[in-house]
């Protein structure tokens, strides 16, 4: 195995915490622009800190980066946590939490009830690298062994099915809900906007297959892009897909764009959409946010799209705002 070849130049600053840890990883695999490495993590489990009043306390992200390469990634800063600062190493190097299941043992002491555990706020737990590690698998199962607690899950892949039975073992003794991010219906536009996850349709059966094993699914639309997926057209089509495919709720955010996102997704508009270009630009040049208005209109026809195709609010509440400040916080 090989180090991670980024540090460590003579002359080089001193590394400490993550950046350090990072620096000494080992490699596991290479291909497709891909690199997984070790990551020998001190904790698993994150206490939540921010000024806003977040419904959850605490996050677990199984990974460090995210292969699926969703071009709009609030994410990808936490990459420059370990010196990591190319946007695009977000979702070219993935590090692998080590002994992940035997850290939230230890850690679950922590959490208090009435605490809510969010999996999934900076890296999806179900991208690719968890075919092969299984980290998410082995934290569902310790999961399992517990009562009392409150989970979400926040993911793109149709690989959570495969996880259904522990799941259900989890719900047994918990509350879990799982949010499954589908951003629009139209499948080359979504393998543009994400070009390495899951196909809409693939998410939306996951949440079929969920629910009808006895575990609550819904469908998140976030984040919605102006001028670009926000059509009612569009979201109509997808409210109605997530109502055939049996979703307990549906909702959506608009885009939260940092810099750091910004540099990777001005550059994909100018290729596909040059002509919001200058639109995104002026609407993100001060802040990451939009305006309030936008999620006030959003938030009002989905609502009607939601009575419209009898979606009720079971769950909606507290999985909304979960999802609603994911990209709203700092998590690091």
């Amino acid at each position: 195995m090989s180090s991670l070849p980024l540090f460590g130049e003579t002359g080089a600053p001193k590394l400490v915490g993550i950046a350090r840890i990072a620096a000494e990883a080992d490699s596991l695999r290479e291909g497709h622009n891909v690199e997984y490495f070790t990551l020998g993590a001190r904790s698993l489990l994150s206490r939540v800190v921010s000024g806003r009043n977040l419904p959850f306390t605490w996050a677990i992200n199984p990974y460090r980066g995210c292969e699926f390469a969703c071009k709009y990634c609030y994410a990808r800063y936490t990459h420059e946590f370990m010196e990591l600062r190319d946007g695009l190493e977000f979702e070219r190097k993935i590090f692998v939490k080590q002994q992940a299941a035997a850290l939230l043992q230890s850690e679950l002491k922590k959490v208090k009830r009435g605490e809510e555990i969010a999996i999934g706020t900076a890296t999806d737990p179900y991208q690719p690298a968890e075919r092969r590690f299984e980290v998410t698998r082995a934290i569902l199962e310790e999961l399992a062994r517990h009562s009392g607690l409150a989970i979400g899950i926040v993911t793109k892949s149709n690989l959570v099915t495969r996880d259904a039975e522990i799941l259900r073992r989890v719900s047994e003794h918990n509350r879990i809900f799982v949010n499954v991010t589908v951003t629009t219906m139209d499948v080359e536009l979504a393998r543009k906007l994400e070009p390495r996850a899951p196909r809409p349709d693939l998410r939306l059966e996951a949440v079929r297959q969920l629910n009808l094993a006895g575990v609550d699914a819904g469908v998140i639309c976030a984040p919605v892009l102006p001028e670009i997926t926000d059509s009612p057209r569009d979201l109509e089509a997808l409210v109605k897909a997530a109502k055939e495919a049996g979703a307990k709720y549906v909702f959506a955010n608009p885009l939260f764009l940092k810099p750091c996102s910004a540099a990777v997704f001005l550059p994909f508009l100018e290729e596909n959409f040059p002509a919001r270009v200058e639109q995104y630009r002026k609407r993100y040049a001060e802040r990451a946010f939009l305006p309030k208005g936008y999620g006030q209109r959003l938030s009002q026809l989905m609502a009607a799209l939601r009575r419209k195709y009898g979606i009720g609010n079971e769950h909606a509440r507290s999985s909304r705002r979960m999802h609603a400040e994911i990209g709203q916080m700092e998590l690091f």
